[in-house]
């Protein structure tokens, strides 16, 4: 898998880390998820000034954000949803082994990929734009802006309501969902290399990733 396919730019990664860390410190029961714009303003305040406020986040201990994104973040993201988006068409040929295998690293890959770029989380503030949903809606977009120093960086949310509770499902940093970043180049893996060989790269490029801090 081409590494450029996996590679994003300064701001694009502010954005990305800033939207998967949208809960972190905060209580997974705390948000009000009875409205998608309540849910991820609240989840907003709460995460910038977690981040501010905790030096190891802003030092990149990868332990303490992935323990972090377990117990808070995905309490409010339908990451089996994001996983086969980005997936494709696939996804439906996939064993349920292999669909969790591709959740655990596709996971894994999304916290190393962004956590370095927690470390950029200074005066950022979070603006939300009006919300275009209906009352009967089942799936909103929820538009958002971090400012900061430079120009805006937009940010965006697809949610769902699941049993009356609004989930995140995909985010759009600078235009680009993230389920669209990844799907051709999963599906080149999967048409070279089957479903197991994508696996295997992902596991491969976190295998990578973790010796790598292991040596720093």
């Amino acid at each position: 898998m081409n590494a450029s396919k996996f590679s994003l730019t300064k701001r694009v990664f502010l954005g990305a880390a800033l939207a998967s860390a949208m809960t972190l410190g905060a209580p997974a029961m705390a948000a009000d998820a009875s409205a998608p714009d309540l849910l991820i303003r609240q989840l907003s305040l709460e995460t910038l000034e977690a981040v501010k406020a905790d030096k190891s986040i802003q030092g990149g201990d990868l332990q303490k954000i992935i323990a972090l994104v377990d117990g808070k973040v995905m309490p409010h993201v339908n990451f089996q949803r994001m996983t086969a988006s980005a997936v494709g068409r696939f996804w439906r040929q996939a064993t349920p082994e292999q669909q969790k295998r591709l959740q655990d690293e596709f996971k894994t890959l999304l916290v190393r990929t962004y956590a370095g770029a927690l470390t950029q989380v200074k005066d950022q503030t979070i603006a939300l734009k009006p919300l275009r949903a209906g009352a009967d809606d089942t799936e909103v977009v929820v538009r958002t802006e971090i400012r900061g120093k430079g120009d805006p960086i937009q940010l965006d949310y697809r949610l769902e309501k699941v049993s009356g509770v609004w989930m995140i499902f995909d985010v759009n940093v600078l235009g680009i969902w993230l389920a669209d970043q990844y799907r051709n180049s999963f599906a080149q893996e999967i048409g070279a290399n089957g479903i197991d060989g994508l696996i295997k790269t992902l596991a491969d490029k976190n295998q990578k990733a973790s010796s790598a801090a292991v040596k720093v």
